[in-house]
C-alpha cells in the first residue's frame, strides 16, 4: 500500500523533476530555482533554495556519493553545486548555448551527460568539470538520459522518437526509433536480470512517450557482439501521454506519471499494476523512488511534490519479517545489504560493504575478525554494534523454517490471513483488517487507490481452505522435524 506523508509546496511555478540521495531529496522548477530537503523530516536545507539559472530549471540530478548536485536550465548551462553547504562549484556552457533539457552522473561519477534542445549531448569530466566529449542525435531535440549500472553505456532519448546507446567515448552503438510521437524519458534499472536459457544478464530499460505508452526493452552489452536491444512489453494504463518513469533501486517496481494526472506503479516482472495514485490537480512530470528505503516523490504542475510511502513487504525495507526465511536473507542481493545498512543506522559502512561486494549469504557469515582484517572497520564500538545487528538477523531469520506464501498475507496487515474476503476491487484481505478500513471512511482499494465500487465483501473460501491446507502440511513437517 502506499501512503501520501507529505506534501512539499514551496515553489512558485511548475515542478520539472525530483531526484533523492541517500539524505536528501531535491527538486527543479520553472521558477528558476532548485530545493533540497532533509529526507528525516522533509524540512528543508537551510542554505535551499538554490539560486543562480536565469530561466527555467529543467532537470537536476545527485552525483553518486550525494555530495554533488547537477542542474540544467533552458539558460544553456548546467550548474554543479556542493549539496554539504549550497556553494556552486562551476557553470557548464552547453555548446551553441541551447536550452539543457537533462543531465546525468555516470554510476562511479566519473562523467556528467548534459543533453540540449539543439540535439547535442556532453559528456563533461566529473572531477575537471571540463568537456571531454560532445556528439549529436540524428534528430530532434535532447529530452533523456540514463546510464547503465555498471557506467559502460548511456541511452539518450529523443524529441523524434529515437532511443540511442553510446559508449563512454561517445560512439554511437544504437539507434532505434521506439515511441512515434517522441520519447520524454527513459531509464536503466540498476539490478541486472538473468536469462536463464543462456546466462547472459541483461539490464533492464523503461522508456516512455508521447504516444501514452510506457516499454519495457533488455539491454545486453558485450564487446564483442555490440549492443543487443530487445523489445520486452507494453504497460498499459495511462490515457494520455506519458511524461516520466523510474525504476525502484531494487528494480521490482516502475512508476510513471502522465498528462493524465495519474501516478502508476507497476511490477516490472508481470506488468501488473500494483498502485494508481491521483492526488495531483494537474499534469504528472516526475516521479522518483529513494534508494535503500521504500520511499516515492512525484512533482506536477500543480506546483507540488507529494511523498508517499510503501507499507508492503520489500527485500529493500531493510527489515526482516516473521513470514521471511533464512534463505530469503541468504538470496540478498548487495543491494539489499546496502538497503539494509541504511534501515540499521549502519550508512558509514555503505562504501566499506559495497567495496567488497558483501551479499547476504557472506553478511550473516561476517565475524569480529572478517570486520577488523578484511574490512578495516577501526572502531570498536562500530563492529560490536554490526555483529549486534547481524545476530538479531541471524535470530530473527533461524525463528522460522517456512517462508508463507505471499498470496496467504493480507495486503494491510501483512499477516497470515484466517478469514479472507474478497473485496470490489477484486482482491483478498483479511476480514477484519478490510472492514476497518471501510469503517475509517476509506472509500478506496488499499491496493490500487482507485475509488471501490461497492462495499460488500465476499468471503474468499477457495483461498481459506487452501491456506487450511498449507497449515496442516507445515504443522505435519514441524512434528517430523
Amino acid at each position: 500500500m502506499a501512503t501520501l506523508i507529505h506534501t512539499l509546496a514551496d515553489h512558485t511555478d511548475d515542478v520539472n523533476y525530483c531526484a533523492f540521495s541517500s539524505s536528501c531529496l531535491a527538486t527543479c522548477s520553472l521558477d528558476k530555482t532548485i530545493r533540497l530537503y532533509s529526507l528525516k523530516d522533509f524540512t528543508e536545507l537551510p542554505y535551499s533554495p538554490l539560486k543562480g539559472h536565469t530561466y527555467a530549471v529543467h532537470c537536476c540530478c545527485f552525483s553518486p556519493s550525494g555530495h554533488v548536485l547537477a542542474s540544467c536550465s533552458t539558460d544553456g548551462t548546467t550548474m554543479v553545486w556542493d549539496t554539504r553547504d549550497g556553494r556552486r562549484l562551476a557553470v557548464l556552457e552547453q555548446p551553441g548555448g541551447s536550452p539543457v533539457r537533462v543531465c546525468r552522473f555516470s554510476p562511479e561519477s566519473t562523467y556528467l551527460v548534459s543533453g540540449a534542445a539543439d540535439g547535442s549531448v556532453v559528456l563533461w569530466n566529473a572531477q575537471s568539470l571540463k568537456l571531454y566529449r560532445s556528439g549529436n542525435v540524428k534528430d530532434g531535440s535532447l529530452v533523456a538520459c540514463a546510464f547503465s549500472p555498471d557506467g559502460n553505456f548511456f541511452v539518450t532519448g529523443s524529441s523524434c522518437g529515437d532511443l540511442t546507446i553510446w559508449d563512454d567515448k561517445m560512439r554511437c552503438l544504437y539507434n532505434e526509433k521506439t515511441h512515434d510521437l517522441g520519447v520524454t524519458c527513459c531509464d536503466v534499472s540498476s539490478q541486472p536480470i538473468s536469462d536463464g536459457e543462456h546466462g547472459s544478464r541483461y539490464f533492464q530499460m523503461a522508456s516512455c512517450g508521447q504516444d501514452n505508452q510506457i516499454k519495457l526493452w533488455l539491454i545486453l552489452f558485450a564487446d564483442f557482439l555490440g549492443i543487443e536491444l530487445k523489445y520486452k512489453c507494453t504497460l498499459s494504463g495511462h490515457s494520455a501521454p506519458v511524461l516520466a518513469c523510474a525504476f525502484s533501486y531494487d528494480g521490482q517496481m516502475l512508476v510513471s506519471g502522465s498528462v493524465d494526472k495519474c501516478v502508476i506503479i507497476y511490477e516490472t516482472s508481470t506488468g501488473n499494476i500494483l498502485h494508481t495514485l491521483s492526488q495531483h490537480t494537474r499534469y504528472v512530470t516526475t516521479c522518483a523512488f529513494a534508494p535503500y528505503i521504500l520511499l516515492l516523490a512525484t512533482g506536477s504542475m500543480d506546483k507540488t511534490v507529494n511523498i508517499w510511502q510503501f507499507d508492503h513487504k520489500q527485500p529493500c525495507s531493510g527489515s526482516i519479517t516473521e513470514n521471511e526465511s533464512k534463505m530469503a536473507v541468504e538470496n540478498w542481493s548487495e543491494e539489499d545489504v546496502l538497503a539494509w545498512l541504511h534501515a540499521q543506522g549502519l550508512t558509514d559502512l555503505v562504501g566499506i560493504f559495497k567495496m567488497h561486494n558483501i551479499d547476504g549469504k557472506e553478511l550473516l557469515n561476517l565475524t569480529k575478525e572478517n570486520l577488523t582484517n578484511e574490512l578495516k572497520i577501526v572502531s570498536l564500538g562500530l563492529r560490536s554494534k554490526v555483529l549486534r545487528k547481524i545476530e538479531e538477523l541471524r535470530m530473527k531469520t533461524e525463528s522460522v523454517s517456512v517462508a508463507i506464501p505471499d498470496e496467504f498475507l493480507c495486503p494491510i496487515t501483512r499477516e497470515l490471513m484466517k478469514d479472507p474476503v474478497i473485496a470490489a476491487d477484486g482482491y483478498s484481505y483479511e476480514k477484519d483488517a478490510m472492514e476497518n478500513w471501510i469503517n475509517n471512511k476509506r472509500r478506496s482499494s488499499p491496493m490500487t487507490n482507485l475509488p471501490l465500487r461497492s462495499l460488500l465483501l465476499t468471503p474468499n473460501r477457495t483461498l481459506k481452505m487452501a491456506i487450511s491446507r498449507w497449515l496442516e502440511t507445515h504443522q505435519k513437517h514441524d512434528e517430523t522435524t
